[in-house]
């Protein structure tokens, strides 16, 4: 009992800081950008910043991830509060909501490829042996390569359901910017039912059929397996 104890919280020490820092970057991430094409009210709310207080979302960042590490469930998701961003002040219309919902896709792949670079950098040390002759290496390489792996697998995760194109997830709000008006407005009409078609999707398989080509592709060139 101990034992699993002890086992779980090591896995909370090498997962907690990745994750937060995937959700967080993700969520400043569209602050950012919104503030940079004319909505300032993610800064004015105090939201375009690493402070985990202020983007801890109680079932998102905390409850759903813990619920899924102890089911031993395949990979981890999860989510930070959203950022609160007034489309209306944004300059350049449908194009600029675009921009603000592809910026959180693209910073959790920034960090992926971040993250493969060192699980790769502690790869090759392992396998050219000289990493074994320094106690104190060892001690480092091993968390460092576990959350290295976890953030790569993590981030491609966030990034790929988030670009699935139906509101309010990042890829419907990407399409709503960048279609004709005609469908843009068919496209948005579809989020009052979005979560309903993500969970029929989910409870039908189908949610992983059209998710785990993508993810395996991403998680083969940034991992090599």
């Amino acid at each position: 009992m101990t034992a699993s104890i002890s086992e779980f919280l090591r896995s909370i020490s090498i997962f907690a800081l990745p994750l937060l820092l995937a959700v967080m970057a993700h969520e400043v991430a569209h602050g950012w950008v919104a503030e940079k094409l004319g909505d300032p009210t993610a800064r004015l709310m105090g939201r375009i910043t690493f402070n985990p207080l202020v983007h801890i979302d109680p079932v998102g960042t905390v409850i759903l991830p813990v619920a899924l590490m102890l089911m031993n469930a395949p990979f981890l998701f999860g989510w930070a509060k959203p950022v609160p961003v007034n489309f209306a002040n944004l300059r350049g219309g449908r194009r600029s909501m675009a921009w603000v919902a592809v910026s959180g896709p693209l910073t959790n792949l920034m960090l992926a490829c971040l993250s493969a670079l060192a699980y790769r950098a502690v790869v090759l040390l392992y396998a050219t042996d000289w990493i074994h002759h320094s106690g104190l290496l060892v001690s480092i390489a091993e968390p460092v390569f576990l959350m290295a792996r976890f953030s790569v697998v993590f981030n491609v995760v966030l990034m790929v359901i988030n670009l699935f194109p139906v509101p309010p997830l990042d890829g419907g709000r990407i399409l709503t910017g960048l279609l004709p008006r005609n469908w843009a407005y068919r496209v948005a009409a579809l989020e009052r039912y979005g979560m309903i078609i993500i969970l029929l999707l989910i409870a039908t398989g189908m949610w992983g059929n059209l998710l785990d080509p993508v993810l395996s592709l991403f998680l083969r060139v940034l991992l090599g397996r």
